[in-house]
């Protein structure tokens, strides 16, 4: 099988802002096609020309459009990494920080539509791309394992619990419920019902109270660990 090409480790500096250019305006077509069009209806043509590069350009930088699609997912991961960050460093009561991260969450689907429906619709039938997901949602499981770990009040509430399984399982719930509201598949569709369905969801299982429950106050905040000798 011959080897997939990759680009030199070094350019003149005269080529490299138009090396990364290019590259920029195939991810970027890419991005925009899938807005109006199905992944599996996109072709490596449709790309070239929404894109205005050659056949060769683009086989330099990619060596499928499922490789494309690989980056821009990659790229929605990054982000929704950060918009877990507050909850995943435990500094703020895990509720308010939940809440803010699934409403940010909800907003990324929204706006990379087409790339993050484009990899559910097609992970199953294409090997590259399976690893590739169960990859990704495993750095959310990781981290909320993690934060549960670390979380006394959690820790108590999944007494005799795998907390994996259980980071795992609220992990694909907000991809499956994230999937339908990108879609507009009723009710997700109505962003604050997506919102307070996937919070609930959340926070009753690792807390043992509602996001709206006012009765109960604030958890306190995890400190974190103390390293000095």
């Amino acid at each position: 099988m011959p080897s997939k090409r990759t680009a030199p480790s070094a350019r003149r500096s005269g080529t490299a802002p138009a090396s990364a250019e290019l590259r920029e305006r195939i991810l970027s077509a890419t991005r925009e096609l899938l807005r109006q069009h199905r992944f599996d209806a996109l072709s490596v043509a449709d790309i070239l020309t929404a894109a205005e590069v050659s056949r060769a350009s683009f086989y330099f930088y990619f060596p499928s459009k499922q490789a494309v699609l690989a980056e821009l997912v990659r790229q929605a991961v990054t982000q929704g990494q950060q918009a877990a960050q507050p909850w995943i460093d435990g500094q703020q009561d895990p509720v308010t920080a939940l809440r803010a991260g699934v409403t940010d969450g909800a907003r990324l689907w929204r706006a990379n539509a087409g790339v993050l429906m484009a990899i559910v619709e097609n992970w199953a039938s294409d090997e590259d791309l399976r690893t590739l997901w169960l990859e990704q949602m495993d750095l959310f499981t990781d981290a909320a394992a993690a934060r549960v770990e670390s979380d006394p009040h959690a820790r108590r509430r999944l007494a005799g619990q795998d907390i994996r399984t259980v980071a795992a399982s609220l992990t694909w719930l907000g991809e499956r419920l994230y999937y339908l509201a990108a879609a507009g598949v009723p009710p997700f569709d109505d962003e604050e019902v997506l919102i307070d369905v996937l919070i609930n969801a959340w926070t009753s299982l690792l807390y043992g109270r509602t996001a709206t429950d006012p009765d109960i106050p604030p958890l306190t905040p995890i400190e974190p660990p103390d390293h000095s000798p």
